[in-house]
C-alpha cells in the first residue's frame, strides 16, 4: 500500500512539472521579474556587490536561517544515532617507540606506556608513519584557516560566504586529523568545543533576527541595526548579512568536524581514520 502512494504521488508532481516554465525560458516570471530587480537593486538596497550572497542572507534570509538550523539538526541527529557515551576499553591498543620506530601491541590488562615524547599511541589499523603528509599538512593548514576566514569576511563582497568558508574551515581540522590521528584532533578541537561553536552559529543568526525585532523592525531587517553600527540603513545591511555569515561559518565547520568525528569512529572518539 505504501509503494502504490508513493508511486501516485510521485506520478502527481511529475504532472505538475509539466505546468513549469522551460529551463532558461526568458519569459518566465523568475526571468521577468524577480532575477531582473536583484540585479538592478541589490547594490542600492544592501551596499553588497555579491548577488548571491544578498540574496541568501538578506532577500530570502529565513530560508538560509533554517538551511543553518537543518545542519544543526544533522549534528544532532548523528550524534544520537553513533555516539557512544559509555565506550568500552579497546581489547589491544597499539604504541610506536619513537627513537626506534618499533610498534608494541598491548591486550587489555596490560601496562600501558605513559604519556611521553618516547612513546606515541597508534592506531589498530595503523599505516607506516609520514613524515613528509604530517610535516606538509602542518604548514599548510594555518594558510588554509586564513583563506576561509577571508571567504567568510568578504563573501558579500566576493565570491564565497558563510557556507563555503564553514566547510574549508572544518576541512582543514579534518585534514590535521587524517594526517595524524583523531586523538590528537580532539586534543586541540574537542567534541564539546564543536557542539558548542554549531549552537553558538545558529543562535548567531537567530539572535541578528531577534535584535532586529527589539529595534522595533521586522526579523532580519538589517536596516534596523543602523544605529549599532553608526552607519546608515543600507550599510547596516551590509553589516547585518556579514553578522550571519559569521553565524553560518561556524555552523557549518563545526557541523562538519563533529559528523567526521561521529563517522570516522563508530560514534567511540577513540580511533578513526
Amino acid at each position: 500500500m505504501g509503494k502504490i502512494i508513493v508511486l501516485l504521488f510521485g506520478s502527481f508532481l511529475v504532472y505538475c512539472t509539466l505546468d513549469f516554465p522551460d529551463w532558461g525560458d526568458p519569459g518566465s516570471p523568475a526571468s521577468t521579474h524577480v532575477s531582473p530587480y536583484y540585479i538592478e537593486q541589490t547594490l542600492e538596497d544592501t551596499s553588497v556587490p555579491n548577488i548571491v550572497t544578498a540574496v541568501l542572507a538578506d532577500y530570502r534570509g529565513y530560508d538560509t536561517m533554517f538551511e543553518t538550523i537543518v545542519i544543526f539538526t544533522a549534528v544532532a541527529a548523528c550524534f544520537l544515532l553513533l555516539r557512544k557515551i559509555k565506550s568500552d576499553e579497546p581489547e589491544t591498543r597499539m604504541y610506536r617507540h619513537i627513537p626506534t620506530g618499533t610498534t608494541f601491541r598491548i591486550k587489555k590488562g596490560g601496562r600501558y606506556p605513559r604519556e611521553s615524547v618516547d612513546f606515541e599511541r597508534i592506531d589498530l589499523q595503523w599505516v607506516p608513519y609520514g613524515v613528509v603528509i604530517k610535516t606538509t599538512c602542518r604548514l599548510i593548514i594555518p594558510f588554509i584557516q586564513i583563506f576561509a576566514l577571508y571567504v567568510i569576511a568578504h563573501g558579500h563582497h566576493s565570491p564565497g560566504g558563510g557556507f563555503q568558508g564553514g566547510v574549508i574551515l572544518g576541512a582543514s581540522v579534518i585534514v590535521y586529523a587524517i594526517s595524524s590521528n583523531l586523538r590528537s584532533s580532539l586534543n586541540r578541537f574537542g567534541e564539546r568545543i564543536a557542539v558548542l561553536l554549531c549552537t553558538l552559529g545558529v543562535f548567531l543568526y537567530a539572535a541578528t533576527g531577534g535584535l532586529c525585532l527589539l529595534l522595533g523592525a521586522n526579523y532580519l531587517d538589517y536596516s534596523a541595526l543602523a544605529p549599532i553600527f553608526g552607519v546608515d540603513p543600507v550599510t547596516a545591511r551590509s553589516h547585518g548579512i556579514l553578522m550571519v555569515e559569521i553565524g553560518v561559518g561556524m555552523a557549518v565547520m563545526a557541523a562538519m568536524i563533529s559528523l567526521y568525528y561521529n563517522l570516522s569512529s563508530g560514534g567511540k572518539f577513540d580511533e578513526g581514520l
